[in-house]
């Protein structure tokens, strides 16, 4: 099968050929058609399989075959509506939807904080069919009055199962209230948690249901180890294994901010070039740290999981867990990062006597056991007894700096929502969620043109 047997228009069809990929992935074969046809949606798949361009593509079909109505004052009304959970990913999608919609006259805009709102205020008084933006600075602007949301056409929601887990489903319900009811929903998630599918049953109507991989599992082409290791070993065992095999391209996952920071620092003092990306870093420092590790200039990015979200490196080698996330399915998408449409990768995890209920967890969640091995010369203490764990990082709390209590090891992941929510790169040869490499990096990292960039504001 080919793109241009999707019943895409011939300039997207031309605009995916362009950036070399020809073949689509299962999600992007199956969600395509469906969403073409105007019906709700809600499809699931393991990150790095193409979910963006499952519903870009489609989307910009669906706007350039029909007009648009003026909306009040004749300006032109924003006519499809994509939520993100992060910044990093909402750079990623809205320049998917300019690099595959640039032989149409659609266009489209990312939105999110941490970033002046002036210039944004000035892009939303031209023309925009699209908008791309993390749910915090959107509502910024329906406060200030700067948009407006009453003739969208289609709503996504994208990387819903974070959404929900970063606290947002509040926000969420506020926007959905602006949108009009009649229109066409797509809820995309990498893992289908009985939260994410009691706000898909708020949310769609009458949805087609894709799940191309089994719930919350890891993709096959990811080889998975676990070493067992004292805890004030971690550090250690890292530097030795990265110069023992000659790791480069490794991005390496703390539970908090402030373990980002110490690891990347203890690593510089070992001779491996590293640096941290997390929500207090500065704009600049994230774009920097995330543009040297695609060009290969880091050897080691070290990263919380919500910084981590909407990275895409076409074939990152390694993923190490530094330290277990306290949420199992959490795992699944930070391993999610290497092994990406039939690319090889590797997941090493360090785990300590702590985390063992953290690693019972995700064993259950992923319904296997990892394989488990010490590094010779660093093995573990056998009578070392577990300490419990302080879970710091206000990037596990909900959104808007609201408190959230951390789930017990192995409990299901994702924010309950109360009562009913009203709540969705082409591979070469199969992803068009992978563009090719550019200088300076893409997507999360880099700035994509056409105003304002950096979602984040207010915890985001």
């Amino acid at each position: 099968m080919h793109f241009s047997d999707l019943g895409l228009a011939e300039e997207i069809v031309r605009a995916v050929t362009e950036h070399g990929y020809t073949t689509p992935t299962p999600i992007q074969a199956q969600a395509i058609p469906a969403v073409l046809s105007g019906g709700d949606l809600m499809a699931g798949a393991q990150t790095g399989t193409g979910k963006t361009a499952g519903f870009v593509l489609p989307i910009l079909h669906r706007l350039s075959a029909t007009s648009a109505k003026a909306a009040p004052g004749g300006r032109a009304p924003i006519r499809a509506l994509i939520l993100t959970p992060t910044r990093e990913l909402t750079a990623q999608v809205e320049e998917s939807v300019r690099t595959y919609g640039k032989h149409t006259r659609l266009s489209s805009m990312a939105m999110f904080g941490g970033v002046n709102i002036n210039p944004q205020i000035t892009r939303l008084k031209s023309r925009l069919d699209i908008l791309v933006a993390t749910p915090g600075r959107l509502l910024d602007h329906v406060n200030q009055r700067t948009l407006d949301l009453s003739h969208v056409e289609i709503l996504v929601l994208d990387e819903a199962d974070r959404m929900l887990d970063m606290g947002f489903i509040r926000d969420i319900r506020k926007i959905l209230a602006l949108l009009p009811r009649q229109r066409q929903n797509l809820l995309f998630s990498a893992t289908f948690s009985d939260d994410i599918k009691a706000l898909a049953d708020g949310l769609l109507n009458q949805p087609a249901l894709i799940e191309v991989a089994r719930r919350n599992a890891t993709a096959d082409t990811i080889a998975q180890k676990v070493y067992d290791v004292d805890r004030d070993k971690k550090r250690q065992v890292l530097s030795h294994l990265i110069k023992t095999h000659q790791w480069f391209q490794v991005l390496v996952f703390t539970r908090t901010k402030h373990g980002a920071n110490r690891l990347a620092e203890q690593l510089a003092k070992d001779d491996i070039p590293a640096l941290a990306i997390h929500g207090n870093k500065s704009q600049s420092a994230r774009t920097r740290a995330l543009s040297e590790f695609k060009t290969g200039k880091l050897q080691v990015l070290v990263a919380t999981d919500i910084a981590a979200r909407g990275i895409d490196i076409s074939e990152l080698p390694h993923v190490v867990n530094y330290e277990l996330p306290n949420v199992p399915e959490d795992y699944v998408h930070r391993i999610g990062r290497t092994g990406r449409a039939g690319a090889e990768g590797e997941a090493i995890s360090l785990v300590c006597v702590d985390e063992l209920d953290f690693l019972r967890g995700i064993e259950r969640l992923i319904k296997r056991s990892l394989p488990r091995a010490v590094v010779p010369g660093f093995e573990p203490d056998p009578n070392a007894k577990p300490e419990p764990i302080q879970l710091r990082s206000a990037e596990h709390r909900g959104g808007r700096g609201q408190s959230r209590p951390p789930r017990a090891p192995g409990s299901p992941g994702g924010a309950k929502p109360a009562g009913k929510a009203g709540a969705s790169r082409p591979p070469r040869s199969g992803n068009p969620d992978r563009p090719k490499a550019r200088p300076g990096g893409e997507v999360s990292g880099g700035r994509p043109s056409g105003a304002n960039h950096r979602s984040g504001g207010r915890g985001r």
